[in-house]
């Protein structure tokens, strides 16, 4: 099972509206922290113990909250913020 981020619930209720830029900046992220947390946790899906928190993630033009979920190999794009 490959790593994978999504937005949750989905593109336009997480990041609509914000300038291409700022979106291009939050994926540039979101994919570092899912190649990270593919060679931390070599088969998420084995994963026993409790997730990791969700964290806040700086980019230039603002910020997004991100979850890992390892069971799922998947990261979560749950709230970006424009400033």
């Amino acid at each position: 099972m490959s790593w994978r981020w999504e937005c949750d619930p989905d593109e336009e209720y997480v990041i609509g509206g914000a300038p291409p830029a700022f979106v291009a900046e939050v994926e540039k992220r979101a994919d570092e922290l899912v190649r990270a947390a593919e060679a931390l946790y070599l088969d998420g899906t084995l994963f026993q113990g409790e997730n990791p928190k969700s964290e806040h993630v700086r980019v230039p033009g603002g910020m997004f909250v991100f979850l890992l979920v390892p069971r799922y190999a998947c990261g979560y794009v749950l709230q970006a913020t424009y400033l």
